[in-house]
């Protein structure tokens, strides 16, 4: 009798067997009938495809970090520090500057080729109309605008700045439908958290001018209004030079000069701003507590 039983157990269990080996031989159904869980792997994505995504998410990291610093540089401009440049000078230089950048950004989705991905195509597309309409209305606002109203007009840049935003369906939303892209993206380095461009070498910072010189007519300004004078700024001052009205601002970085809608900003010793064939402005001298300046005819 237990011969028997033996003799069913293991013809059951060659049933088994031949069942689990005949089910599964074309690798289409496993023992329970249902479809095998090893999908065919989805193909590489092409080495094009990664490096569209990665300069996309290299060019939006970019807005980014544009959109985070224009915060920044707008909430400085309404409270300014006590010690440092005034909100002017810091407005003609943020309203001056930051059209420049997204310009740059703009440039680099111009040079974007296909990525033979229709909807990512038409994303980058909806990108480069954004930023066509943003950079045209920044051209639109003028660092002038920054000495009447210095507050008004970095807000109004800040606006056009914090609208670049991705266009909808973003990157992230197409990956979830597009194996390909979502297996570019894992490729693409500049995608990865965290990364970072590799900085840009930094041009050479101008040699100290060490102490300021004394200017010849000290912080006399009255002595500019023949057109020749040595005078001493240290934060902001309007000056009349044979007719010609200049308002000039120091800062630490550097030496601003506005007259009739005509902005010049300077960097460095030795740089001259000049107006008209009536007078031209020589920085002599410049450091972290003022500017000596020179008054002549040009």
């Amino acid at each position: 009798m237990f011969k028997r039983v033996g003799t069913a157990v293991v013809a059951a269990g060659l049933v088994l067997v031949s069942g689990g080996c005949g089910g599964g031989a074309d690798g289409k159904a496993d023992a329970s009938g249902k479809a095998s869980a090893d999908a065919t792997p989805t193909r590489p994505p092409s080495k094009k495809l990664v490096e569209w995504v990665g300069d996309m998410c290299e060019s939006t990291a970019e807005l980014k970090a544009v959109r985070k610093e224009s915060a920044a540089q707008l909430k400085e401009i309404r409270n300014p520090d006590e010690h440092g440049p005034g909100a002017e000078v810091l407005a003609v230089g943020y309203v001056s500057h930051t059209p420049t950048v997204v310009e740059d950004v703009e440039r680099d989705m111009g040079e974007f080729g296909s990525s033979d991905v229709p909807k990512a195509d038409r994303l980058l597309e909806e990108w480069r109309k954004k930023l066509k309409r943003v950079v045209s209305e920044l051209d639109d606002v003028s660092p002038g605008d920054a000495f009447d109203d210095a507050e008004g007009s970095a807000e109004d840049v800040d606006e056009h700045v914090q609208s670049l935003t991705s266009p909808k369906p973003g990157l992230p939303a197409l990956m979830k439908k597009d194996p390909q892209l979502k297996a570019a993206h894992k490729r693409a380095k500049q995608c990865a958290p965290g990364w970072k461009p590799e900085p840009e070498e930094d041009a050479p910072a101008p040699a100290s001018t060490g102490p300021l010189p004394k200017a010849a007519d000290g912080k006399k300004t009255s002595a500019c209004t023949d057109g020749a004078c040595e005078i001493l700024v240290t934060s902001t001052e309007n000056v009349t030079a044979k007719g010609v009205n200049v308002h000039i601002s120091v800062s630490e970085e550097s030496v601003t000069f506005s007259s009739g809608g005509t902005i010049m900003q300077l960097g460095g010793v030795g740089g001259v701003a000049s107006f008209g064939d009536e007078v031209a402005v020589t920085v002599l001298a410049h450091n972290k507590d003022g500017a000596v300046l020179k008054f002549a005819a040009p």
